[in-house]
């Protein structure tokens, strides 16, 4: 019981970490509607927005494989709407090194 409530806890945190950073990017960009990065499935719309892609690109990332695409391709265009190099989209993808890369493209100047 007390290992299943530690998970929660972890897997609480890491979300709050994961809609700050989106919120504080959406900030640093000058996109509208910052609190939807809390809101599941709107956060993607957000994300959507921040890259400069079409709302309704959303839907593809309910597509298998072709989410791997499209997700690459959304943290590509928000690492570059945050004046960063675009390969560090593609970084966001490698588990634990994700954490850091939406925290760098949050909060680095």
């Amino acid at each position: 019981m007390e290992n299943n409530l530690l998970e929660l806890l972890v897997y609480i945190a890491l979300y709050a970490y994961s809609a700050f950073c989106l919120q504080s990017i959406a900030k640093r960009t000058n996109t509208e509607n910052g609190y939807l990065a809390w809101i599941p499935i709107a956060n993607i719309y957000l994300m959507c927005k921040i890259a400069g892609k079409p709302g309704w690109w959303l839907l593809l990332l309910f597509i298998p494989l072709v989410n791997i695409v499209i997700g690459i391709i959304l943290w590509v265009g928000i690492a570059k709407a945050c004046g960063k190099p675009g390969w560090l989209g593609v970084l966001v993808f490698v588990p634990i090194v994700d954490l850091v890369v939406i925290g760098y493209l949050a909060f680095a100047e």
